[in-house]
C-alpha cells in the first residue's frame, strides 16, 4: 500500500482553465546517503525581502469555540490488536537529540570559481578566529571569504547598529549560514563556538555544525545542539564543539542557525546575531556584549556553559498552539492545543547551498545528529488549521487541553485539489474512491472496490492529553470498514510509521443509515506512540459512508466539533421603479431551431450542456457551472441603446439558478480580433425573476451597448433543468413586479486599456521552476503579474511565500487567485464564495505586509454574476483578470509536441491578444518564456504588469513616467 505524502498540494490541474484536477506527484523516497556535497564558496547574490514585512503573531489565546458536546462513552470489550509494526514505547525524555531520519540528496549545486582561501594558521591559535561580525551582510560574504545568507527565508533583516537584526517568517523555514574553508579546530586550539545572539525571553534556536571526514572530502554531515531559554536581551552564547556528538572537528566547514521559537509572550520575533566566532582554547572567552545606549541595561546573569549530555534533561515545557478558522458567512472558529514539545530534533530547512525552493512533495530532512543544550529540544512544526494565525509559545508548566479539529469538510477543492485537511496537512485517497463529494461540513466516500482507501495526516503531534477522535457517520446497515489509527516510527519525518487497525466490529459500532456519533478511542490502539501520532486511514470500504468533522477529544469524555451556523451575506434590498419604455419590443428567441433564433441568428452552446428543444421551448440542464449557451442579436456589433429604457424577458420554468450576460464586441467590431467578445456584463437570474418570468433592465448591464453581441446563460449552479420558452425586450413589465438594486460586479477584462501594451499574468507553479522564471524575466528588463492561490501561502513546505516575497521586492505584481482553487461561480452559495475570498484575501495579507490586491484571476476562467457580485462586496472596484493569450500550457507542455505552446502563443498575438495565461508548472514551458517575451517585444509593444496596462492610477509608474 503507497501514501501519497502531498506538502502543498497544488497541481497541474490548479493552472488550467477548465481542465479537470492532474494528480500530485508522489513523494520522493529519501536514498540512504546522508552526505551532503560541500558547495562551492562563492556567495550567492540575493535581494534583501523588504524590512516591513513582519510574521502575524496573536496578541493572546483565543479561546476555544464552545460547541463541545460532551458524549457519554460506549462501553464495548476491548478487542484483540493487530499491528504490522512491533510496538514503540513512548521515547523517554533525554538531554540527547534523537537520531534524525536520512536526507534526502539534494541537487548538486553549480561549479563556479572558488575565492582563494585566506592563509590557514601555521601554528596553535594566539586569539579567536572571527567568522562573522555582519559587516559585510549585504554582500553574501563573511570575514573567511565564505557565503552567508538566509536565502530570504527571513522576514526582513538588517545591520544598522552593526548587528544582525532580523523577524523570522516561520520557525520551520527561516535560517541564517555561515559557510568557509575546512577548519581543522583540533589543530589550531579552537575548543568552542561563540556567538551573540538576542532573542525573545526564554525562546529557543538549534544550530547546526556541518563537517567532513577531511579538509579534501566533496561531503559533509550535519550535527544539531538547541540552546533553551535566551534571556531576552544581547547574551553570549559559547557552545564547547564537543557537545556536537559524533562531528569531526579536524573538518568544520559550516553553521547554521534555525528553529527560532516564539518566547513567553508569543508577540516579540525580534532576533540579533553577532561576532561568530570559534575561540582560542588558551585565550579568556568573550562575556555578553555591552547593551545599546538606546536600551536598559540587562539583567540577564552570565550565561551558563552548556548542559553537559551525561545530566538530565530539564523539565518539559509545553507548546501552545492557539488557531483561528474562518468559515463560510464570517464565522470564526478557534481551538487552542497545548501539549509537551516533542523530545526530537527540529526538522530544518533545505541547506542553503542548493535550490533553496523544494519541490512540491518536498520535505526537510535532518541528517546525522547531536546533543541537546540547556533545555528540551525545539518541537517540530505544529499543525495550524488554515495557518491564518500562529503562536508558538513555551510555558513553564502544561496547561489545560483543548479539542483539536482535523477536518470540517468545508471545501471541496481543499480536500480533493489541493489535498490538503483544515491543518493544511496531507489528506488524500490516491484516486481509489468512486467519489468524493463534500458538503453541507460532511464528506461522502463511495469506494470502487474494497482496496479503496482515505487517509489524513495529523502531522507527528504529541496526542498523550487526547483521548481518541471523534465524528458523525452515516452508513447503511450491515456496513464495515477498518480504522487504522498511525505513529511515525523514529524521529519526526521519517517515512517508517507504527500501524495499528481495528474493524469497526471491534470498536463496537454498528450502522442503521442515520447520523450518529462514533469515537475512536486511543485506548484501544494498543502500541501507537501518542507523542508522534500521524495519521488517521480509513480502508476497506464495501459501501458509501459520511462521515461529519473529525476532531481529536481530550480526556476520556467523547466531545465532538460542532461547525458555526452559515449565514449568508445580506444583498441589498433596495429596489428602483420600473419605467416605461418608448421602444417597440424585440423578439429574440423563440426556439423553434435548434440553430436560429427569431432574428435569424446563430444560438448555441458549449460542449457539454445537455439542450432538447421541443415544441417552442428549449430545455437546458449541466452540471458545469463553466458552460454557456449563446443567442446572438448580431454576427458582429448592434447597437441596443435604443433600448435602455426597456428590459430583457425571459418566459421559463425550472431552475433560476444561473447567470445572465450580454457581451460587448471589440472596438472595430471584428470576429478575427482578440479578444471576442472584449468583455461582458453578468447578473443574477434570480434577482430578478418570479417563478416564470425574468425581467432586466438592459441599462443594468454594465457594457458598451452599441457593440451589443447577444445574451448568455451561463455560470449554472444547480443540476436542476431550466426551460426557456422566450427571450425578448420589451417597454413595461407586469404591475406589480419588483426591479432590484443593480450590484456592482466590478470590472472583467480580456485585454490592455493602455495603448500599445502588453502583459505577462502568470498563475501559480512548481517553486522548482521559479528562480528559472525570475532570472529569464529579469533578464528581459520586464515586470509581471503573478496570480496566486492561498492556502499554499499558509503552508511553509511550499516555500511560496518566500517565493512571493522575492517577487514583489523585484517590483512584479501580486494578485488573487482564490483560497483553494474552485470554480467559484460554481459554489452552491454566496457563503462558499465568500470563505474562498476572505481566506484568500487575508492569507496575502499576513504574506505581503497588508497588502490587499484588487486584482483577481478566477480559477478555470469560471465566471459569473454570484463571484462577481460577491469579490465586488468584499473590494471596491475589483478587476477581474482574464485573457487573451493562452500558451495552452495544460494542453502541450507534457505531450510530444510541447511547441505548440509557442504556436498557441504565436496564433494569439497575432490575433492582438495582449494579456497572458500561462504556469511555470512544466520545464517545457518554462524554457519557451525567453521565446515567448522575445515574440512579444517584436509586436513593439511595451511589456509590463496588467495593473499598469489597465492604466490604473494606483499602479506604480512605467519606466520614463513620473511617480
Amino acid at each position: 500500500m503507497r501514501l501519497t505524502q502531498v506538502i502543498g498540494g497544488i497541481t497541474a490541474a490548479l493552472l488550467v482553465s477548465g481542465v479537470p484536477a492532474a494528480r500530485v506527484p508522489k513523494r520522493q523516497d529519501a536514498p540512504p546517503e546522508t552526505l551532503t556535497p560541500v558547495p562551492p564558496l562563492v556567495p550567492t547574490e540575493t535581494l534583501a525581502p523588504p524590512e516591513t514585512l513582519t510574521p502575524v503573531l496573536p496578541t493572546e489565546s483565543l479561546a476555544p469555540p464552545e460547541t463541545l458536546t460532551p458524549v457519554p462513552p460506549v462501553e464495548t470489550p476491548e478487542p484483540p490488536v493487530s499491528s504490522t509494526e512491533d510496538p514503540l514505547p513512548p521515547p523517554p525524555i533525554s538531554s540527547e537529540t534523537p537520531e534524525p531520519p536520512p536526507a534526502s540528496n539534494p541537487p548538486t549545486p553549480p561549479v563556479t570559481s572558488a575565492p582563494a582561501p585566506p592563509p590557514a594558521p601555521v601554528e596553535t591559535c594566539t586569539a579567536h578566529l572571527l567568522v562573522d561580525d555582519f559587516s559585510q551582510w549585504e554582500t553574501g560574504e563573511n570575514l573567511l571569504e565564505g557565503a552567508t545568507s538566509d536565502d530570504l527565508t527571513m522576514n526582513s533583516t538588517s545591520t544598522e547598529g552593526g548587528i544582525l537584526t532580523f523577524t523570522p517568517n516561520n520557525i520551520d523555514v527561516s535560517y541564517i549560514y555561515e559557510q568557509f574553508h575546512c577548519v581543522d579546530t583540533v589543530a589550531f586550539g579552537y575548543d568552542s563556538l561563540s556567538f551573540n545572539i538576542k532573542g525573545p525571553e526564554a525562546a529557543s534556536v538549534s544550530i547546526e555544525l556541518q563537517t567532513v571526514s577531511d579538509c579534501a572530502a566533496a561531503e559533509y554531515e550535519s550535527f544539531y545542539y538547541t540552546v533553551d531559554g535566551l534571556s531576552g536581551s544581547l547574551q553570549t552564547i559559547n557552545i564547547q564543539l564537543d557537545s556536537w556528538t559524533g562531528a569531526n572537528l579536524n573538518g568544520v566547514v559550516g553553521v547554521l542557525w534555525y528553529g527560532f521559537s516564539a518566547g513567553l509572550t508569543g508577540t516579540d520575533n525580534e532576533w540579533q546575531l553577532d561576532n561568530v566566532q570559534f575561540l582560542c582554547v588558551d585565550v579568556p572567552a568573550p562575556e555578553d556584549p555591552a547593551p545599546p545606549e538606546t536600551t536598559s541595561v540587562p539583567t540577564d546573569p552570565e550565561p551558563t556553559d552548556p548542559v553537559p549530555t551525561s545530566q538530565p534533561a530539564p523539565p518539559v515545557t509545553t507548546v501552545t498552539a492557539t488557531i483561528t478558522v474562518t468559515l463560510p458567512g464570517g464565522d470564526v472558529s478557534t481551538a487552542t492545543t497545548r501539549r509537551p514539545v516533542w523530545p526530537t530534533a527540529t526538522l530544518r530547512p533545505y541547506p542553503p547551498y542548493y535550490p533553496p525552493y523544494p519541490p512540491w512533495w518536498g520535505i526537510w530532512p535532518d541528517t546525522t545528529v547531536g546533543a541537546a543544550a540547556q533545555a528540551t529540544p525545539t518541537p517540530p512544526a505544529l499543525s495550524e488549521p488554515e495557518r491564518q494565525v500562529a503562536a508558538r509559545q513555551q510555558n513553564s508548566a502544561a496547561a489545560e487541553c483543548n479539542s483539536l479539529l482535523i477536518d470540517d469538510w468545508v471545501s471541496q477543492s481543499r480536500l480533493t485539489f489541493l489535498y490538503y485537511n483544515a491543518l493544511l496537512k496531507s489528506s488524500s485517497d490516491d484516486g481509489t474512491m468512486k467519489s468524493i463529494v463534500v458538503k453541507d461540513n460532511r464528506v461522502t466516500f463511495t469506494p470502487l472496490d474494497t482496496d479503496s482507501y482515505f487517509y489524513t495526516q495529523v502531522g507527528c503531534i504529541d496526542a498523550t492529553a487526547y483521548g481518541g477522535v471523534s465524528l458523525r457517520i452515516s452508513a447503511p446497515a450491515g456496513t464495515t470498514f477498518d480504522v487504522q489509527l498511525s505513529s511515525t516510527k523514529g524521529a519526526c519525518g521519517g517515512e517508517a510509521t507504527t500501524d495499528v487497525t481495528l474493524t469497526t466490529k471491534q470498536l463496537g459500532w454498528t450502522f442503521n443509515g442515520k447520523e450518529q456519533l462514533y469515537s475512536i478511542p486511543f485506548s484501544k490502539y494498543k502500541g501507537v506512540d501518542w507523542t508522534k501520532f500521524e495519521m488517521v486511514f480509513i480502508t476497506n470500504l464495501k459501501k458509501a459512508v459520511t462521515f461529519g468533522p473529525m476532531a481529536l477529544y481530550c480526556g476520556e469524555t467523547v466531545a465532538e466539533y460542532v461547525p458555526p451556523a452559515v449565514v449568508e451575506p445580506t444583498s441589498p434590498t433596495e429596489t428602483v421603479p420600473a419605467p416605461v419604455g418608448k421602444a417597440t419590443n424585440l423578439v429574440i428567441d423563440q426556439f423553434s431551431n435548434a440553430d436560429e433564433n427569431a432574428l435569424n441568428q446563430w444560438h448555441g452552446a458549449d460542449e457539454g450542456m445537455t439542450l432538447t428543444f421541443k415544441r417552442n421551448t428549449m430545455t437546458l440542464q449541466t452540471n458545469d457551472s463553466d458552460l454557456m449557451w449563446v443567442t446572438q442579436v448580431a454576427e458582429t456589433c448592434r447597437d441596443l441603446t435604443e433600448f435602455d429604457d426597456s428590459y430583457l424577458h425571459i418566459a421559463y420554468t425550472g431552475s433560476n439558478l444561473f447567470t445572465i450576460a450580454l457581451q460587448q464586441h471589440n472596438e472595430k467590431c471584428n470576429n478575427d480580433i482578440y479578444p471576442y467578445p472584449e468583455t461582458w456584463d453578468s447578473l443574477e437570474a434570480s434577482r430578478y425573476s418570479t417563478k416564470t418570468d425574468i425581467y432586466i433592465p438592459l441599462n443594468h448591464f454594465n457594457v458598451d451597448r452599441t457593440r451589443s453581441i447577444g445574451f448568455a446563460f451561463k455560470g449554472f449552479y444547480s443540476t436542476t433543468a431550466t426551460v426557456f420558452s422566450k427571450i425578448e425586450i420589451v417597454n413595461k413589465v407586469p404591475s406589480g413586479f419588483i426591479i432590484p438594486e443593480k450590484l456592482p460586479s466590478g470590472q472583467f477584462v480580456f485585454a490592455c486599456k493602455r495603448p500599445n501594451s502588453f502583459a505577462f499574468a502568470i498563475d501559480d507553479g512548481d517553486p522548482v521552476f521559479a528562480q528559472q522564471v525570475m532570472k529569464t524575466i529579469e533578464d528581459a528588463n520586464i515586470t509581471v503579474t503573478f496570480f496566486t492561490v492561498g492556502a499554499p501561502l499558509r503552508d511553509p513546505t511550499t516555500n511560496l511565500s518566500a517565493i512571493y516575497n522575492e517577487m514583489a521586492s523585484k517590483g512584479h505584481q501580486i494578485a488573487l487567485h482564490s483560497y483553494t482553487h474552485p470554480p467559484l461561480e460554481g459554489l452552491p452559495d454566496d457563503a462558499s464564495i465568500d470563505w474562498e475570498y476572505s481566506n484568500d484575501i487575508e492569507a496575502v495579507k499576513e504574506t505581503f505586509n497588508g497588502l490587499t490586491p484588487k486584482y483577481f484571476r478566477p480559477p478555470f476562467g469560471t465566471e459569473g454574476a454570484r463571484m462577481r457580485q460577491r469579490l465586488a462586496a468584499l473590494i471596491d472596484e475589483p478587476y477581474i483578470v482574464q485573457w487573451s493569450v493562452d500558451v495552452e500550457d495544460w494542453l502541450w507542455a507534457e505531450s510530444d509536441t510541447p511547441e505548440k505552446q509557442l504556436d498557441a502563443f504565436k496564433r494569439d498575438v497575432a490575433a492582438g491578444g495582449n494579456i497572458v495565461v500561462m504556469h511555470y508548472l512544466y520545464n517545457s514551458t518554462v524554457s519557451y518564456l525567453k521565446e515567448f517575451i522575445e515574440i512579444a517585444k517584436a509586436t513593439g509593444k511595451q511589456l509590463m504588469r496588467v495593473d499598469q496596462c489597465m492604466m490604473d492610477p494606483n499602479a506604480p509608474p512605467l519606466p520614463g513616467e513620473e511617480a
